[in-house]
């Protein structure tokens, strides 16, 4: 059993924000894998629970990110290296995305908060890039602003293209998703491939 965490922050008006693209692509997997999401007042999150993963959304903001996601690994006895964490990345360009089986939470702090509660680096993570701010804009204003109108398409194919890596990691594991998702070209490829 897998525990797929996209992190975000709750309410409408963040959900098309750049640091809730963790949080759209786990909602488009459960829309994918025809899972309903429920609230669960007592792990603070919308869980909804499928045959070989839960998947959740924090309630609890970003920052305390990790309040949820441990209260989920306990209830259904999944260890760290079961949880795969689904977050934006200030470092990855847009159109990017990688998955890394451990690690640091690289100046993330939804990803420091779940790295505190659990206590170990040896968790997961779908890192999908959104680039850095342009000259001028903080990194809080940055990740809060949704993405520009140009930029929406290939959004959509990184959502696309996360929900495939995370259904790889379902059947496959997570070694054969990083071999078929972590290349440089993947965006490029399947821009041409739909042409």
């Amino acid at each position: 059993m897998w525990l797929f965490a996209g992190l975000g922050n709750p309410g409408p008006e963040y959900f098309f924000t750049r640091h809730n693209l963790g949080w759209r692509a786990v909602a488009l997997l459960a829309e994918e894998l025809k899972l309903t999401f429920r609230e669960n007042p007592s792990l603070e999150a919308l869980i909804a629970e499928g045959k070989e993963a839960v998947l959740l959304l924090p309630l609890t903001y970003m920052n305390l990110s990790g309040k949820a996601v441990a209260g989920a690994t306990e209830h259904y006895r999944i260890p760290p290296e079961r949880v795969l964490l689904v977050h934006d990345d200030l470092d990855l360009p847009l159109g990017r995305m990688k998955i890394v089986p451990r690690g640091g939470s690289g100046g993330h702090r939804g990803v420091a908060s779940v790295l505190a509660m659990l206590g170990t680096e040896e968790i997961p993570r779908l890192k999908l890039g959104i680039g850095r701010p342009p000259s001028g804009i903080s990194v809080p204003d940055y990740v809060l602003s949704p993405f520009r109108p140009e930029e929406e398409p290939v959004v959509e194919k990184v959502l696309e293209l996360s929900v495939a890596a995370m259904r790889t990691i379902l059947r496959e594991g997570l070694p054969k998703a990083m071999s078929l998702y972590n290349r440089r070209d993947l965006l490029q490829n399947e821009r041409e491939g739909a042409r």
